[in-house]
């Protein structure tokens, strides 16, 4: 298991991740790192001696400019170009199994953009390329 893009949490959450083992990217790793290369690191950790990995995705990951129909924005988040290319280098692994796209809320979205968004990313994900 890995979690991507974590940017809050609260204390629990943070005692809880700690404690788990899982490996736990958060926003600032990855503008460290860059962003391939954390990406990279958390699907090699699904990946290892497993079959495949299942993928689920918080809309509320991706910044709430571009994804404004969550129940808990935050600022900071995934653009909508980094959310593409982690559905991109998810299909590239051709180890995915299953996928979900969670926590989208259409009483507040605008004009169903966060709803198209998921749609899309989801397409990329399954293989969708513009070449």
């Amino acid at each position: 298991m890995a979690l991507i893009g974590l940017r809050d949490l609260d204390k629990r959450e943070q005692e809880r991740i700690r404690e788990s083992g899982v490996l736990a990217i958060t926003m600032s790793e990855i503008d460290r790192q860059g962003l391939a290369t954390a990406f990279e690191s958390a699907i090699a950790a699904v990946t290892r001696d497993t079959d495949g990995f299942c993928l689920s995705f918080d809309m509320d990951a991706v910044d709430p400019a571009e994804a404004p129909g969550v129940g808990t924005p935050v600022a900071g988040g995934l653009t909508y170009r980094e959310a593409y290319l982690l559905m991109e280098m998810v299909a590239e692994s051709g180890r995915l199994l299953g996928i979900d796209l969670v926590e989208v809320n259409p009483s507040l979205d605008h004009e169903n953009a966060t709803a198209e968004l998921a749609a899309q990313l989801a397409l990329s994900a399954l293989g969708h390329r513009i070449l």
